[in-house]
């Protein structure tokens, strides 16, 4: 018997997005990321947040229902930084933010100036980190992105992934009050072009995620296809075929229609998209834009 499966609410000032198992997949921006953008880096050293306002424009006209907020930048005051684009991104769009950051001391400082029910990304299976991010994760009434990761590796079994969910969301609901439906597990999408079984190993995650927990899940779309060509072709292929393992929501670039579309199409087949209203709509909107 599969486990009861759950809702995951977030909310900007204005706005509700609710990621489920019987729900619209969510799509998760992940632009406002500074990883491997040596130009957007030397920007923010020097204080000019100006690409953050034409990531967020680029991704919600994408179709983005969340936008990860990450602010890693060497050399920089992060939480001050992190704030600051919280609050810019507030400005510009009304979608529930992602606040994404390693530093105790920026999620704290995003959380803070952030006005609704913020998703935290990320925690892992570590003790140390649950004690360092749950209670922040309790005190702004956020819900959390959880890795099943330890200090010792990352597992390439789905036993060992599943073991350590489990522990996180023990930890989590018994010890700090965090409801289980606020933790979001990352099943851990890793790329195929070191090894083409690695998604095999992260399907089985998900199913039994899907029916053992029963919690949402969400990844980093973009991982699976890293170094190999045609990524937006593996991406729109990658994606419906882990939603139908059960994943719920993507950290993904939403600026690839083809990917957008394949996920949009397959909320259809999976009967998430009732009587496909959202498809025959986005599909009337674009004629009409084109005419």
């Amino acid at each position: 018997m599969s486990a009861p499966t759950h809702e995951t609410v977030l909310r900007s000032a204005t706005k509700e997005v609710v990621i489920g198992h019987d729900r619209r997949f969510c799509l998760i921006g992940e632009r406002i990321n500074p990883t491997g953008r040596r130009i957007f880096q030397e920007q923010l050293r020097a204080g000019d947040l100006s690409a953050i306002e034409r990531d967020v424009k680029a991704q919600v006209e994408g179709g983005a229902d969340v936008l990860d907020v990450n602010m890693g930048v060497p050399l920089t005051d992060e939480p001050e930084l992190l704030s600051k684009a919280i609050r810019m991104v507030q400005q510009l769009t009304d979608l529930p933010i992602c606040i994404d950051s390693s530093v105790v001391e920026a999620l704290d400082a995003g959380l803070s100036v952030y006005e609704g029910r913020a998703l935290v990304n990320s925690v892992t299976a570590e003790d140390d980190r649950l004690a360092a991010i749950l209670p922040l994760v309790k005190k702004y009434d956020a819900a959390i992105i959880a890795l099943p990761n330890d200090h010792d590796e990352i597992p390439m079994e789905a036993d060992k992934r599943l073991d350590l969910a489990a522990k996180i969301i023990r930890v989590a609901t018994e010890e700090y009050g965090i409801d289980v439906a606020d933790i979001v597990i990352d099943p851990l999408a890793m790329p195929i072009g070191a090894d083409t079984t690695t998604s095999l190993v992260t399907w089985e995650t998900m199913r039994r995620i899907r029916d053992e927990l029963g919690v949402n899940m969400t990844c980093g779309a973009s991982n699976t296809s890293f170094g190999m060509p045609d990524r937006h072709t593996l991406g729109a292929a990658w994606l419906p075929m882990a939603m139908t393992a059960g994943l719920t929501s993507a950290i993904m670039d939403t600026r690839t229609p083809q990917i957008v579309d394949a996920v949009k199409a397959a909320d259809v087949f999976l009967n998430h998209d009732e009587w496909g209203t959202a498809w025959i709509a986005a599909h009337r909107a674009k004629a009409a834009a084109s005419a």
